[in-house]
């Protein structure tokens, strides 16, 4: 599979935001079933995402000035089942649905331009004493795959198929926000000041103001991945 992934979080401005997407590839091995309508599949895939709060036309948004960049491996499981019998017709939708791992790692540029992983920051006081309730995201988490997409039939051995594939996660940290701003001095004195300078990124730092709304801890991060799959028949 090659196509595109992107997401929906903190730091994107819509459910679909064509700004946070990257490049996806993905390769899987299919089981199919007696029946014809259930395939059993277990795959591997690669993806990057990105959002920036400069793309976004809100003013209270934009001038919270975070932005970040990650890429996603993801392994999964994954049960498919065809609409309609593929021995009566070349071209038919799926459905599918299953479960995953995957890894991330969030990083952005400091003011000096140099690559910085978040995470080991803490920028909302994740893993500071002063914070005891926040602790530190793991970078491996698990997701629920879901989709649909369309498949057709070159010949006997051969189809192509288009996917669009949800994910649905159990982290609020795919792009390293979530909840309110954390005091800068504590951070400050607690990470050093790269953290307290990528945690507040303002352009009027005094407007991030220590237990202020930073992101939106109601709801999880997700991610999705669409493109066109090339499939070969290995065997009977």
């Amino acid at each position: 599979m090659a196509g595109v992934t992107g997401y929906n979080g903190d730091l994107a401005r819509s459910s679909l935001d064509f700004k946070t997407m990257g490049p996806h590839i993905g390769v899987n091995m299919k089981y199919l079933f007696p029946n014809n309508f259930l395939l059993l599949r277990a795959g591997i895939s690669y993806g990057t995402i990105h959002g920036d709060d400069k793309n976004n036309s809100n003013p209270s948004v934009s001038v919270r000035n975070l932005n970040f960049k990650t890429d996603i491996i993801e392994g999964n499981l994954i049960l498919e089942v065809n609409i309609l019998d593929p021995e009566e017709y070349i071209g038919l939708p799926y459905v599918f649905g299953g479960v995953g791992i995957f890894h991330f790692n969030p990083y952005t540029n400091d003011n000096s331009g140099q690559k910085t992983y978040l995470q080991p920051l803490g920028t909302e006081g994740q893993g500071i004493a002063a914070y005891p309730n926040r602790k530190v995201y793991s970078l491996t988490q698990f997701c629920i795959p879901f989709g649909l997409g369309w498949k057709q039939k070159i010949n006997d051995r051969y189809e192509i198929a288009w996917e669009l594939g949800i994910r649905y996660t159990n982290t609020d940290y795919l792009d390293d926000v979530s909840s309110t701003y954390a005091d800068p001095a504590i951070l400050l004195a607690s990470r050093g000041p790269v953290a307290e300078q990528l945690a507040y990124r303002q352009v009027n730092p005094s407007k991030a103001t220590t237990g202020g709304q930073r992101g939106n801890p109601q709801a999880n991060d997700w991610y999705y991945s669409t493109g066109v799959k090339f499939c070969i028949k290995l065997g009977e």
